[in-house]
């Protein structure tokens, strides 16, 4: 099965349900916190070990929703430097980044985001890559010599083991093996993957006993597969695994030097006629004892491209392009940015 796209008058539906926004309106308050297996997958040796590799993730994905990956192939060094360069991106004066506003989910925002779980916003800060997008919203040379340059490096870096990863989901749904390689084509202006930058602001001692202010509310993503790149010695987020969800019981997940933490998206379990859940997760403010200051990570969505049709193999749900999936999905989370 290849990637099908839409024609230029796609008949793919505008008004289909979307259960996943029902369900997040659902997922606030604190719950409580438990221990869960979380399956770490060696990806080395990939090509030769092709089959294994996606026998193990497919287990951990539909069971857990959720899973990490080690010996993936982006240097540690490399991680390290893009974290620094969100550092100093974020660092740099608040009417300098409004330069570059989040449009069509590109550039950057200010707690803007209000999550259908808390009502609330996201107390941080993003900044958001969408190659074909980012005309006007890059910092120039003076400002962050060589940002762009090494950004969109990375974003390639993040791209190449997403695609990896999304071969082995392809292998198990019964579609040709560079299926979901066709669908995110960085090459043409629909690609709409996206690298974000976050920035958890460090708690406000005047803000502390504030009630129903998360660093991000409880949520699932929009996309196929998310990539996430976490800090040492900056936890808070916790999972909740979808078979689990009305449990309310969440799962933390401490960061791990050279590991990335990866989950299944909305996009990808309607792709899979939901045999692939995708799970809750959050990032919880820090308790009284723990570090109180800035929370950095950096995250890889994988999306469609926008005129890619998402239909999965026994056509469970009506088939809807990338793009209308994902502009319901943002306008959900954003006012007026898409």
């Amino acid at each position: 099965m290849k990637a099908t796209r839409a024609t230029p008058s796609p008949q793919t539906p505008s008004g289909y349900g979307l259960g996943e926004l029902e369900k997040e309106s659902r997922m606030g308050g604190m719950g409580q916190e438990t221990q869960r297996e979380i399956r770490i997958v060696d990806v080395a040796d990939f090509e030769r070990r092709h089959a294994e590799i996606a026998d193990e993730i497919w287990r951990a994905a539909t069971e857990i929703g959720f899973f990490q990956v080690k010996n993936h192939g982006i240097p540690p060094s490399d991680i390290e430097a893009a974290f620094v360069r969100a550092e100093r991106f974020f660092a740099l004066p608040r009417e300098t980044k409004a330069q570059w506003p989040l449009t069509r989910n590109a550039g950057w925002e200010h707690k803007a985001q209000i999550r259908p779980s808390t009502r609330t916003p996201d107390q941080k800060e993003s900044y958001q890559v969408t190659r074909p997008r980012m005309d006007g919203l890059w910092p120039a040379e003076a400002e962050l010599p060589g940002f762009k340059e090494a950004t969109l490096r990375f974003e390639r870096q993040c791209w190449e083991v997403g695609m990896r990863l999304l071969s082995c989901f392809a292998l198990k749904l019964g579609f040709a093996p560079d299926f979901f390689t066709q669908a995110h084509d960085p090459a043409p202006a629909a690609y709409q993957s996206t690298l974000r930058m976050l920035h958890y602001f460090a708690v406000d001692p005047a803000l502390e006993d504030e009630l129903g202010l998360w660093r991000a509310g409880a949520h699932t993503d929009y996309d196929c597969l998310t990539l996430l790149f976490q800090r040492a010695g900056q936890a808070g987020l916790q999972v909740l695994p979808g078979k689990d969800a009305e449990s309310r019981a969440w799962t933390p997940v401490a960061p791990v030097e050279g590991v990335i933490t990866c989950n299944i998206g909305d996009m990808l379990m309607r792709w899979s006629d939901d045999a692939l859940p995708s799970n809750f997760h959050r990032v919880r403010n820090p308790q009284p004892h723990e570090y109180q200051g800035a929370r950095y990570s950096l995250a890889f969505f994988c999306q469609a491209n926008e005129d890619v049709v998402i239909e999965g193999p026994a056509r469970k749900y009506p088939p809807v392009t990338a793009a209308e999936y994902l502009k319901q999905r943002i306008s959900a989370n954003f006012s007026n940015r898409y």
